[in-house]
């Protein structure tokens, strides 16, 4: 019996990889849960450019952001089998980022300055969170691309901490209230009263820049 399963096994048109990269989170964490390491690897892969980018856009400091994400599948690994399976894990996942992200700007004791010119330097990096860019565009059209990304991120880096982090959900990420609600620990009242400033803010910013 044992020698059948393992030559089905082998035979198996579909791969491991294959197999679990189908799967939906849900699965993943039970796979992972039952033994299947495996699993946690494509979780991983599945958010940590995703998480990366919105850090990277919370605090505005790459390498910093980078260290973070790693802090967060660590924390995930560790206690993924406390997980209320019952809600989403990437709300959860981004929650456990959120809160990072929000720690690391409350521990800094840097000037607001450094941390704009820090910011600034980032814009130069050729791998980019947003991407304006168009391949097949002309060289004048691939300026105004850039520079107008460059307004972007610098917009969004002046909002207030708690109006910047529920624009990046929403406006970047593409979160619905809910989960903004439920990563940021707000209600939903909150999250529209700081979003809708958010908005007005980020357009009193860019906009002189656009005329």
């Amino acid at each position: 019996m044992a020698d059948v399963a393992l030559r089905h096994a082998v035979e198996s048109p579909v791969p491991v990889r294959e197999r679990l990269h189908a799967l939906d989170d849900s699965a993943l964490v039970t796979e992972f849960l039952a033994g299947g390491e495996r699993a946690f690897q494509v979780l991983v892969e599945r958010y940590q450019t995703r998480l990366l980018n919105f850090i990277y856009r919370t605090i505005g400091d790459r390498e910093r952001a980078e260290d973070l994400v790693q802090e967060v599948f660590i924390r995930v690994y560790r206690h993924l089998h406390r997980f209320d399976r019952s809600k989403k894990f990437s709300t959860w996942v981004y929650t456990i980022a959120s809160n990072l992200a929000k720690n690391e700007l409350r521990n800094r004791s840097r000037s607001p300055l450094v941390f704009f010119q820090t910011i600034r330097k980032n814009w130069q990096d050729d791998d980019r969170p947003l991407q304006f860019e168009d391949r097949v565009s002309r060289p004048d059209d691939l300026y105004r691309k850039r520079h107008l990304r460059e307004l972007v991120e610098s917009s969004v880096a002046r909002l207030p901490e708690h109006h910047r982090q529920v624009f990046i959900l929403r406006e970047l990420e593409g979160k619905s209230y809910e989960e903004i609600a439920e990563i940021t620990g707000c209600n939903l009242g909150t999250v529209k009263s700081r979003l809708n400033r958010a908005r007005n803010a980020f357009a009193a910013i860019i906009e002189p820049a656009l005329r």
